[in-house]
């Protein structure tokens, strides 16, 4: 067992460019110190610099840092693309393992839509079109239905809006 009946997990998950990032980076303005944010990206690009992959260093990472925080008394947000097929069974044990509530989002955004708001974003120039489409999933959801899906209609304000009050989040305090 990880966390404790307060403790909330939050797992934030949709394609590239979907906002993911952004509504996590919401969320910890909101809420303020006390949560923390375990963001693929990070562990899997920037720390590991590995390929996403199933059986990859960065799954177990993942679950390792999410785990620890939870256990340290933070409220914790794992966010990226995270592919069903290859995160699928991580995150199901850990939500399994969660003492306090866990609630899952997937940010649904279509194609088109993605490569505009990619367009935007500072590393662009990294990768384009061809990548993005051969890393799109539709509704790529969980098994169990148990992720709320989020449109492209939903403005990053209510997005961060609706994710604090769904958790609770907006009646915790942050530590100080």
């Amino acid at each position: 067992m990880v966390g404790t009946k307060e403790t909330r997990l939050v797992v934030l998950r949709g394609n590239s460019a979907s906002g993911k990032s952004s509504v996590a980076a919401g969320l910890r303005a909101r809420f303020g110190r006390g949560l923390a944010l375990v963001g693929q990206d990070n562990l899997r690009r920037i720390v590991l610099r590995e390929r996403d992959r199933p059986g990859a260093a960065n799954i177990g990472l993942i679950d390792l840092t999410a785990r620890y925080a939870l256990d340290a008394g933070f409220h914790v947000v794992v966010e990226g693309i995270l592919y069903a097929d290859h995160y699928g069974e991580m995150l199901a044990q850990l939500r399994a393992d969660h003492r306090g509530p866990t609630h899952g989002y997937y940010l649904d955004v279509p194609f088109a839509e993605t490569l505009t708001r990619h367009a935007t974003k500072p590393q662009a120039s990294e990768y384009g079109e061809s990548e993005l489409r051969d890393w799109y999933r539709p509704l790529d959801l969980l098994p169990g239905c148990i992720e709320t899906v989020i449109g492209a209609d939903s403005s990053l304000q209510e997005t961060v809006d609706r994710i604090m009050r769904d958790t609770g989040l907006t009646d915790l305090p942050a530590l100080e």
